[in-house]
């Protein structure tokens, strides 16, 4: 009978360890700041002044993060993925507008000199 409370008693430590060990923290999200970084990079933004600082920024934040992490800290994690996200978004949206930028100006160029050489001879004077 003794035996019998025994195995019990150590199904039933092993039980709460268990479950113990299922009950952690979830490990924080990194999907949206590393998806955004990947997004900024594959635009160009190093490229762009502007945008490669908040594209560096944005890395670091990242790092800075993973070690808040591995230090059990997940808020402060959470919070600067956030700003990784946020500020490897803005390279994206940076690199944009200067290409945008650069191709309305281009577009302007081709009209005049499309104008220029569609004029007629008299009007050329």
């Amino acid at each position: 009978m003794k035996q019998f409370y025994y195995s019990i008693t150590l199904v039933s430590v092993l039980a709460v360890l268990i479950l113990a060990g299922c009950g952690s923290a979830p490990e924080v999200n990194k999907e949206a700041s590393t998806s955004a970084i990947r997004a900024a990079e594959e635009s160009g933004a190093s490229k762009v002044p502007s945008a490669s600082l908040y594209l560096q920024l944005a890395k670091e934040e990242l790092e800075f993060a993973k070690a808040l992490a591995a230090n059990d800290e997940k808020e402060k994690a959470e919070s600067m993925l956030l700003r990784a996200q946020a500020d490897g978004e803005l390279a994206v949206a940076l690199s944009r507008s200067v290409k945008d930028k650069t191709e309305a100006t281009d577009a302007v160029e081709r009209v005049r000199q499309f104008q220029i050489d569609n004029q007629l001879p008299q009007e050329r004077k």
